[in-house]
């Protein structure tokens, strides 16, 4: 297992390091381990592009005007 030094650590941020490690029962150690975990391994965010034509295949069928009036005649 690897070590990891921070150099240079703003005394702020470590005071409130130590008291998120104190809340989650966890060492100053283990509390960055977690936090680095929840930040990298995050499924990276899809691309607008990359949505297009998603669902295509369930609107095919339906008159989308007369589903968005419908719709919008069910909120009053």
């Amino acid at each position: 297992m690897a070590t990891l030094n921070v150099k240079s650590l703003p005394d702020d941020l470590h005071d409130k390091l130590k008291a998120r490690a104190k809340r989650e029962h966890r060492s100053v150690a283990q509390e960055v381990v977690s936090l680095l975990v929840a930040a990298l391994d995050r499924p990276e965010a899809l691309s607008i592009m990359d949505l297009q034509g998603l669902g295509a295949a369930l609107w095919q069928d339906v008159d989308t005007a007369a589903h968005v009036e419908a719709e919008r005649a069910s909120w009053d």
